[in-house]
């Protein structure tokens, strides 16, 4: 299971293109990376799985290399689940996840935050790493799960910002 990289926030045409260049490495190619590497190392129906997130499907202003990577990882993880079969690959698509990570990337508004999400999320409480990991869980042992994207983010997506 794979899970690096940060969030990248900016408008497209004031980024910088390093940047930009960096956090689409820390992403896409590492995927592509990753998977060229185990290819011949993962026993056939064991899976490769790797994190991706739900935050990008809205376009906004400041989100452009996130709902790029948002678009991309699903289908980058459908074609490599055709080409390393047997070996099988998962996308899992978070939202907020209370993690040490959110936590420096909100700062002070963590807590409020946290009470937005607990207020309108269909399941009344926040996302917690043991989810992630439940779900992680799930799609290594169920051989029969391949080239799927899985959102976790307790309906985030489905009400309004």
């Amino acid at each position: 299971m794979v899970t690096a990289g940060r969030p990248s926030f900016g408008r497209l045409i004031e980024l910088d293109l390093a940047h930009a260049r960096r956090t689409l490495d820390e992403h896409f190619s590492l995927i592509i990376e990753v998977a060229r590497n185990a290819a011949d190392k993962v026993k056939p129906g064991g899976t490769l799985i790797f994190m991706g997130g739900t935050g990008g499907r809205r376009p906004a202003m400041g989100l452009g290399i996130l709902s790029t990577l948002t678009a991309a990882l699903p289908t980058l993880t459908a074609n490599l689940a055709l080409e390393l079969a047997p070996v099988r690959m998962s996308l899992i698509a978070a939202g907020f996840v209370d993690t040490q990570l959110s936590a420096s990337l909100l700062g002070d508004q963590l807590e409020n935050h946290r009470s937005q999400l607990r207020a309108k999320l269909p399941i009344r409480r926040v996302v917690q790493p043991a989810d992630v990991a439940a779900l992680a869980v799930h799609l290594m042992i169920n051989t029969a799960l391949t080239g799927a994207t899985y959102d976790i983010d307790g309906g985030q997506q489905f009400v309004a910002a």
